[in-house]
């Protein structure tokens, strides 16, 4: 898909777009990749800790909500539209209900989203995009940095907080979750 400089596309248009190899995000009225170029395309450590996350977060959330991989988010950033790909979403059934079955974008907003940096980006552009989550309603926003092997948790009311090792995560919003970035580190292949 190649996005003219001088043409905006409306939400419509962008969500009617055909599915391709390459995955893009709904950025100031124009297609923006998700990935920049082959050094940001998730690796070996991206993709086996979103597999690990969505077996873990799965069978937590079930009869609770859905855990997707990539799904596309109906939001707004800086009064414009924003459907950004986070690598995985929890949408809770009071939020969406169980039975809803629609092939689109996220409708609502999530609880969670979470973001696993790829090789090519920063730890500084990921928090930046965690704000913009926030901003727009998201409640919770996981960080996480395969190479430091640390998940950094960003929420709209306190500053945000870096776990490692067997420091366990817990949040009133993801009852009865109790995780650690060492368990999902080592459900990922990636513990020495």
């Amino acid at each position: 898909m190649v996005q003219s400089s001088n043409q905006r596309l409306t939400v419509e248009e962008f969500l009617a777009l055909p599915e391709g190899e390459i995955k893009y995000e709904f950025v100031n009225g124009e297609a923006v990749p998700k990935y920049k170029n082959d050094e940001m395309s998730p690796k070996f450590f991206h993709s086996s800790t979103t597999g690990a996350l969505l077996i873990i977060l799965s069978v937590w959330a079930e009869k609770k909500g859905r855990v997707v991989v990539e799904w596309a988010i109906k939001l707004t950033r800086n009064q414009q539209d924003w459907i950004p790909i986070p690598d995985l979403t929890y949408v809770s059934y009071n939020r969406l209900a169980a039975d809803w079955l629609k092939d689109e974008a996220c409708p609502v907003t999530p609880e969670l989203v979470i973001e696993i940096i790829s090789p090519g980006q920063t730890f500084g552009e990921m928090t930046e995009k965690a704000t913009d989550y926030l901003k727009a309603s998201v409640s919770r926003v996981w960080v996480v940095d395969t190479k430091a092997r640390t998940i950094t948790v960003f929420t709209p009311s306190s500053f945000s907080m870096t776990y490692r090792d067997h420091q366990v995560i817990t949040d009133e919003l993801l009852p009865e979750l109790e995780i650690t970035p060492n368990a999902i580190f080592q459900r990922a292949g990636l513990n020495s």
